[in-house]
């Protein structure tokens, strides 16, 4: 590869940052956020799809699938702060991205 080459492959680079910032953090970080617009059914999600969510590591979704369980489905996402380790801010920045139904 020869320097022009190398200089328009940054160009490209820079460009899609610009004018795309949401390039760099789809490529960064592959957590669900608000910048998506799909929704997670917490009352019929797997693990695996809870763990998407920023914020919900292993423990927590699975807490989410224990309580599921045990006490049935949701009725409403703000239910989920009766699920240990999960409270108002979490309920505040993901409340678009989650649902009952």
């Amino acid at each position: 590869m020869n320097a022009r080459t190398i200089s328009n492959a940054i160009l490209v680079v820079l460009t899609l940052l610009i004018f795309n910032p949401s390039f760099a953090n789809d490529n960064a970080d592959s957590s669900i956020n608000s910048s998506t617009s799909s929704t997670i059914n917490i009352n019929n999600a797997s693990l695996e799809q809870l763990e998407k969510v920023k914020g919900i590591g292993s423990k927590k979704a699975q807490a989410i699938i224990d309580y599921r369980l045990k006490n049935g489905a949701f009725t409403e996402v703000e239910e989920l702060t009766k699920v240990k380790g999960i409270g108002d801010k979490f309920i505040a920045k993901n409340r678009m991205l989650l649902a009952t139904e």
